[in-house]
C-alpha cells in the first residue's frame, strides 16, 4: 500500500493512494484509523483493515471517488513521529567525506551501526522549508531513505527486526553545516545544525510493495536490502545519484542497536544516513580535492530540491528565508569581542 497524510480543511487526514487518487480512509470505513498514528498503534490489525479497504476500492465496492493526488496539500506521511533517529549506513559517503578532510576511514564504521536522535517535532513533508539566517551558512540537503516502525519492541534481534518496519519513505535530512561543525568541535551533536527541519514523504510505502526490488544484504550483514535508485535535483539539475542497495548496515541491524536496552515504539522514524554523493558537503569536498578552482555550492533561498527513490515517489521542497536578522552566530562573536 501507499499511504499519505494530507490536509483536509487544515486537519491531518490519512489516505490511501491508488493510481494518483487519494481515498480518505476513514470516509470509506469509519472502523478504519483516521490518522497515521492511529494506524501504526493498531499494528497488524490496522494494516489488515487498510489492505481490505484498498482491495474494496480497487474492485469498485465503494462510493468514494477519490481526490487527485496532485491537487492535495500533502503533509509528512508520519506527521508527529514518536521519535526520529538518523543512521550512518552508507560506507561510501563516510569514506568520501573523511578522504576529503584528509583523514583515514574510521575502522569502527564496520564494527557497529550508529545513529543520533533529531527533533521529531520538526518533521515536515513536501512544501516550503523556512530557514533562519544562520541556516544559510552552508545550507545542505541529504538524500536518504527512512523507515517507520509499526510495533513496540525491546532488545530486538536483527534477524527479526524487519518485521517491525511498517513502511518506507524518502528522507531529506536538511543540515546547516556551519552550525553543525561549530557545535561538533565540542564532540557533541549534531544539534542546532539539524533540528530545524527533517523532511519525509511524499507517502509511506508498505514493505510488500518493495518485494520485487529485494536483493541480498552485503556480506556478513543481516536483514532486507532493496535495489532502489536514489536521485536528487536542485533547481532541475541532477546533483546526486545512488542506490538504497548500497547501504552497508541494514535497517534490521540499525533497529537492533536502537532497541538494545530500550523500547522502540510504533511511529518511530529511522533514517539511513546519507547515500554516497548525497549532499553538497561531500560533493564540494570531492570537487575541491580534484580541482582547486572548483566553486562550492550550497542551498539558497527559493531553491527547489527534489528527491526521487524507486517505488517511494518524488519529494519536492522549496527553500524559503524567514524575514529576520536574528543570528546566534553573530551574537556569539559579538560577545567574544567584548
Amino acid at each position: 500500500m501507499k499511504l499519505v497524510t494530507y490536509s483536509a480543511s487544515g486537519t491531518p487526514a490519512l489516505g490511501i493512494l491508488i493510481d494518483d487518487k487519494i481515498y480518505y480512509a476513514y470516509g470509506h470505513n469509519q472502523a478504519l484509523p483516521h490518522t497515521m498514528a492511529d494506524l501504526l498503534n493498531h499494528g497488524e490489525k490496522g494494516m489488515d483493515l487498510m489492505r481490505e479497504a484498498e482491495l474494496q476500492i480497487r474492485e469498485g465496492k465503494t462510493s468514494e471517488q477519490g481526490m487527485d493526488y496532485q491537487d492535495q496539500i500533502l503533509l509528512a506521511p508520519v506527521p508527529h513521529p514518536a521519535s526520529c533517529r538518523d543512521g550512518y549506513a552508507f560506507r561510501q559517503h563516510v569514506a568520501s567525506a573523511r578522504r576529503n578532510r584528509g583523514v583515514p576511514m574510521i575502522p569502527e564504521f564496520d564494527e557497529y551501526p550508529i545513529m543520533y536522535f533529531t527533533n521529531h517535532n520538526a518533521i515536515q513533508g513536501p512544501g516550503e522549508i523556512w530557514c533562519m539566517p544562520d541556516h544559510f551558512q552552508k545550507l545542505d540537503f541529504e538524500l536518504e531513505v527512512a523507515v517507520v516502525l509499526g510495533k513496540k519492541g525491546r532488545n530486538v534481534k536483527a534477524e527479526q527486526a524487519d518485521t517491525y518496519i511498517a513502511g518506507y519513505m524518502i528522507m531529506n535530512d536538511i543540515s546547516a553545516r556551519t552550525l553543525q561543525m561549530e557545535e561538533m568541535l565540542l564532540n557533541l551533536g549534531p544539534a542546532k545544525g539539524k533540528d530545524f527541519s527533517t523532511v519525509i514523504g511524499p507517502f509511506m510505502v508498505t514493505p510488500d510493495e518493495l518485494q520485487q526490488y529485494k536483493i541480498p544484504a552485503k556480506q556478513n550483514h543481516t536483514g532486507n536490502s532493496h535495489a532502489l535508485d536514489m536521485k536528487c535535483w536542485v533547481n532541475g539539475i541532477e546533483v546526486s545519484s545512488g542506490n538504497v542497495g548500497d547501504m552497508d548496515w541494514t535497517f534490521a541491524e540499525i533497529i537492533e542497536r536502537c532497541a538494545y536496552g530500550v523500547d522502540v515504539y510504533p511511529g518511530d522514524v529511522i533514517g539511513s544516513g546519507t547515500v554516497g554523493t548525497g549532499c553538497f558537503l561531500e560533493l564540494n569536498g570531492t570537487g575541491l580535492l580534484n580541482d582547486k578552482s572548483f566553486k562550492p555550492q550550497w542551498l539558497q533561498p527559493d531553491d527547489v530540491v527534489e528527491m526521487e527513490i524507486t517505488g517511494l515517489g518524488r519529494l519536492k521542497n522549496t527553500i524559503k528565508a524567514v524575514d529576520s536578522d536574528f543570528s546566534i552566530l553573530a551574537r556569539k562573536k559579538k560577545a567574544l569581542s567584548l
